[in-house]
This record gives C-alpha cells, sequence and structure tokens, in this order.
C-alpha cells in the first residue's frame, strides 16, 4: 500500500479507517509534510543523516480537507508538490479534480511556494487554480518570472489575503493569515489560524525568534486547541559552519523552555514541525525526540489527521 493511503492515528484521539478517509464528516487537517525546504536528503550533505534518505520524508505541507463540501486545500506549494497533491486526494477519491479547491502560501522562501510551477504549462498546465497569497507575495509572482507567466496564461488565480482577516472557503472552514516576524527578502511571512466548526489550528512554520514577534505566543497557544510551530533546529549545535543568525529560528530548546509554565493541557496542544535534515527530532528513538515527548510536547509526522 502506498505511503500516501497510511493513516495514523494521533494522541489528539482521532480515528481512521486506513483508507485515506475519516469514519465521521467533521473538517480536519493532515500532515503532509515536516522537513525544512531544502528536504531531506538535503543538497550537498553528506552526513549520516542523509546517508539513507526516508523516501517517506516530504517538505512541510498540510492538507485541508472538508468532507461534507468536497473541498480540499493545501497550505504552502512544496518541491513536493506532486506527491502531496496525491496524498491530498487519497481523502476524497471520488472526485475528479486531482488539484486542490485552493492552496495557500505563508511566504517565498522555495520549500513554500516552489511546488506552484508543476501548475505550469511545462508538467500540469492547470486552469484558474486558486492561490491565496498576502500583498507582497501576490505582487513577487505576479512581476517575477516564472511565476508571472502562471498568472498570464491562468494557470493560477491569485486571490488577496489581509491581515488578520478571515478567509471563508466552505461552509464549515475559514483561514486567517497572521504576520510573523521572517527573512522577507521576497515577501511577507505569515501563519495561519484554520477554524473548523469545533477546534482551531495555528500554523506557523517559519518564524525569526518568538521575542521578535509583536503577539505573545503563549497566550495565542491558550486560545487555540492546537499549534503546529517551527522547530526548524533542534539546537544551534546542527548548524555547523553556517552562521545561525543568518538563519534564525526558535530553537526547539529554546521553545520548550518559552513553554515550560503552561499546564501539561497547553503543552498537549503543541506539536513541532518544519524539522532541518540535521534535526534529531526526524529519528523517533533519538534522545532529543524522548526527550520533547517526555516534556509533554508532540512531534510532527507525515499523515497526522487533526480534527477541526
Amino acid at each position: 500500500m502506498k505511503l500516501y493511503f497510511l493513516i495514523f492515528s494521533t494522541a489528539f484521539g482521532l480515528l481512521c479507517n486506513g483508507q485515506g478517509t475519516l469514519p465521521n464528516k467533521n473538517p480536519f487537517v493532515v500532515v503532509l509534510g515536516t522537513l525544512q525546504d531544502g528536504g531531506s536528503p538535503h543538497m550537498g550533505c553528506e552526513k549520516d543523516c542523509c546517508k539513507n534518505p526516508d523516501a517517506s520524508r516530504k517538505v512541510v505541507s498540510l492538507g485541508l480537507i472538508d468532507p461534507v463540501s468536497n473541498k480540499k486545500f493545501l497550505l504552502e506549494a512544496s518541491p513536493d508538490f506532486e506527491a502531496q497533491t496525491r496524498m491530498l486526494k487519497a481523502f476524497l477519491p471520488s472526485l475528479t479534480n486531482k488539484l486542490p479547491d485552493g492552496i495557500f502560501l505563508t511566504h517565498a522562501h522555495i520549500g513554500h511556494y516552489a511546488g506552484l510551477m508543476f501548475l505550469g504549462k511545462e508538467a500540469m498546465n492547470s486552469k484558474a487554480v486558486p492561490v491565496y497569497a498576502m500583498p507582497k507575495m501576490k505582487s513577487f509572482l505576479e512581476n517575477n518570472g516564472p511565476w508571472s507567466q502562471l498568472i498570464t496564461l491562468n494557470n493560477i488565480q491569485i486571490n488577496p489575503l489581509s491581515e488578520g482577516k478571515w478567509e471563508k472557503i466552505s461552509p464549515s472552514l475559514r483561514v486567517k493569515p497572521i504576520l510573523v516576524p521572517h527573512r522577507d527578502e521576497f515577501s511577507e511571512t505569515v501563519g495561519f489560524i484554520i477554524e473548523g466548526p469545533h477546534k482551531k489550528l495555528l500554523f506557523i512554520p517559519d518564524i525569526d525568534k518568538w521575542e521578535k514577534w509583536r503577539t505573545d505566543i503563549v497566550s495565542l497557544i491558550k486560545e487555540i486547541d492546537y499549534a503546529l510551530i517551527d522547530g526548524t533546529f533542534f539546537s544551534a549545535a546542527e548548524v555547523g559552519n553556517r552562521n545561525i543568525a543568518e538563519i534564525p529560528h526558535p530553537l526547539v530548546q529554546e521553545s520548550m523552555k518559552l513553554f515550560d509554565s503552561l499546564s501539561a493541557k497547553e503543552k498537549e496542544k503543541i506539536m513541532f514541525i518544519h524539522f532541518n535534515h540535521t534535526n534529531p527530532l526526524l529519528n523517533e528513538q533519538s534522545e532529543e525526540a524522548r526527550l520533547v515527548k517526555s516534556k509533554g510536547f508532540r512531534i510532527a509526522k507525515i499523515n497526522f489527521q487533526i480534527t477541526l
């Protein structure tokens, strides 16, 4: 059975039938990728972490499915776009449309939008796939090739987003972008709050440091039900010969310290995602992974489902 049909139950109390669908009709989020932009194996890496590549590893992306309205969406268009659209389609196999009903982009770093190239004339040659983007991200796509060609050829249709404004995408789902500080060379960077009939989920795959954000992440976690957040590096020791100041992220060690005062119930909401290929959390048997779990936090895995 192919990987994208394998559905793992999680400690969030989710039940699945193993066929790419849920036995109930609640909308849900599914993790389609957990890696940092460069993926794994990582270009130029000769370390043990990349010697025996795991084919199940994919660059960070979430699927958002509403079984009642038969709608499916992607959060991020990663370089693993083709595989992830297949994974997403498996949840609504009766639909003829292979592509998402919409794609939400966080920012203009390669792991988060480069998959749009597969919608172009050299590949799918799609027709008017809705792409939801913030103003600077929209301008970046419109004014830079080859992305501008996707627009002129009507492969994609840009739907503008506004900071803090809800976007209703189905009768039971809406999405809100929230600005976060990150290396905004080409566009702004956002996270998303996804709201279903019963639950809210926070998705922030990239942020520089929590203390740079005007929002108090500790308070925000208390207001939502799930939080999939930047876990790029476990510690600074992973970076090696690169200057970590040039690639700032909240280290998992730092985040755990910041969230240490939260109750066990609040900690359980937090799931780390967007792992660099060097991150020991990719190995669930590692000492670091055991430490994260012992402190009450979670580690994102491909095909995890979260009901909303």
